[in-house]
């Protein structure tokens, strides 16, 4: 079966930070399109941040500079580090993978950033 498990959300205050840690099973990622999206309420669900297939990292605007993903092809892994959070970054996070026209969620994670 094959998964993608989230983890790390939480509450935070405006300022702080979080790491989300995502691990797939059931399937080797390492050549595959591997990022983190987010849906905030009453909105769509968008990119935050990507790796695709192996190239360098693409950011949104809005986190450029505050948030950073990495990957572990090894252990099957993409990790994203947000710093400086801001109200504006509160939504669910999901993890995401992508190949060709195969695709791949996590559950989601809460992300509440809020004083």
């Amino acid at each position: 079966q094959v998964q993608l498990v989230e983890s790390g959300g939480g509450l935070v205050q405006p300022g702080g930070s979080l790491r989300l840690s995502c691990a797939g099973s059931g399937r080797d990622f390492s050549v595959w399109s591997m990022g983190w999206y987010r849906q905030a309420p009453g909105k769509q669900r968008e990119l935050v941040a990507t790796f695709v297939r192996g190239g360098s990292p693409n950011y949104a605007d809005s986190v450029k500079g505050r948030f950073t993903i990495s990957r572990d092809n090894a252990k099957n892994t993409v990790s994203l580090q947000m710093n400086s959070l801001k109200l504006e970054d509160t939504a669910v996070y999901y993890c995401g993978a992508a190949l060709g026209f195969m695709s791949y969620w996590g559950q989601g994670t809460q992300v509440t950033v809020s004083s």
